[in-house]
C-alpha cells in the first residue's frame, strides 16, 4: 500500500489555507504568505529557528508524522502540518 502524506497549511489564528502534496509547493505558499512584513521570515521547530529552505523542510518531516513547523515573521505566523491520509 502507497503511503501519501499530505501538507497543511494553516495561519495566523488557525485559518486553513490549503493542503498540498508536494512539500516544495507548501513551502513556496508559506514564504508568500509570511512574507508580509519588513522582517525575514524564520522557521520554527521546537526552540530551533533557522532560515527556511525547502531542503531543511524536508530533513525535518523526514520520518516524522503529525509534527508541526512554524514559519514566521514581524507580522504573521504560517504552520504546516505533514500528516498521512
Amino acid at each position: 500500500m502507497t503511503k501519501i502524506y499530505i501538507y497543511c497549511l494553516f495561519e495566523k489564528d488557525d485559518k486553513f489555507c490549503g493542503v498540498y502534496s508536494s512539500i516544495k509547493a507548501a513551502h513556496r505558499d508559506a514564504l508568500k504568505i509570511c512574507n508580509k512584513g519588513g522582517a525575514s521570515v524564520y522557521l520554527r521547530t521546537g526552540e530551533t529557528v533557522e532560515k527556511p529552505t525547502v531542503k531543511l523542510l524536508r530533513n525535518i518531516f523526514k520520518g516524522e508524522m503529525d509534527l508541526k513547523v512554524t514559519y514566521h515573521s514581524d507580522k504573521t505566523r504560517v504552520t504546516i502540518l505533514k500528516t498521512k491520509l
